[in-house]
């Protein structure tokens, strides 16, 4: 299956940098192009893309807002975000995260980590590029207030797979360092979900953060 992508950046030069990358994997096709967030927002609810491809700074809607309209709890059949920054350390990355976008790269990334972004964001998975992990979520765990309490107490393996999660591995990494089937860690995840309220896996990765499960 064709992987259909909407990538939204104001400079035309990184669009089209993006287009090419994409276009060149097999399993993905660059459907629309916008350069600012209130059209990446039109044309998205227009054609209805498997992942939109946003940059967080863009005129008129900025990528945050974009996000919340396309990808927030409260959005009416989301669709999947991935946020793309210049800077890695932007606290708008992380109200982009907030907003409800499955995860986040530099735009320094190479097109192998950007098309596995999109494939994870499409599959419901979440990647953020191993690098970047720590640094980048332990700051911006710092700017959110207290972190909410888990509606049951984590399990110990659930707390090992949180782990690997704020860690970034995929399903099938967490599989082999844990030495479990892959069906077990999507159980794993799925509860994890539902304890800490969290919609996506970034979103657990950050409270492992806010928590201070993961050394800073």
């Amino acid at each position: 299956m064709t992987l259909r992508v909407l990538v939204a950046d104001d400079q035309e030069l990184v669009r089209s940098g993006l287009r090419m990358i994409l276009d060149a994997e097999p399993d993905i096709e660059v459907v629309a192009e916008a350069a600012n967030g209130r059209r990446a927002v039109e044309l998205a609810r227009s054609l209805r893309p498997d992942v939109c491809l946003l940059d967080v700074r863009m005129p008129v809607m900025d990528g945050i807002e974009a996000t919340r309209q396309l990808a927030s709890a409260g959005t009416l059949d989301p669709i999947a975000v991935v946020v793309i920054t210049t800077f890695d350390l932007d606290e708008h990355v992380y109200a982009a995260l907030r907003a409800g976008a499955r995860g986040f790269l530099l735009k320094d990334a190479g097109p192998s980590l950007i098309a596995a972004s999109i494939r994870a964001a499409a599959s419901g998975e979440a990647l953020i590029s191993p690098a970047i992990t720590a640094r980048l979520l332990a700051r911006f765990a710092d700017l959110g207030g207290p972190s909410r309490a888990p509606s049951e107490p984590l399990t110990d393996r659930e707390e090992e797979v949180l782990l690997t999660v704020a860690r970034g591995l995929t399903n099938q990494e967490i599989a082999r360092e844990l030495h479990i089937s892959l069906s077990t860690v999507k159980t794993h995840i799925a509860s994890l979900m539902a304890k800490l309220d969290a919609r996506n896996r970034v979103e657990i990765a950050l409270w492992a953060y806010e928590t201070k499960r993961i050394a800073r």
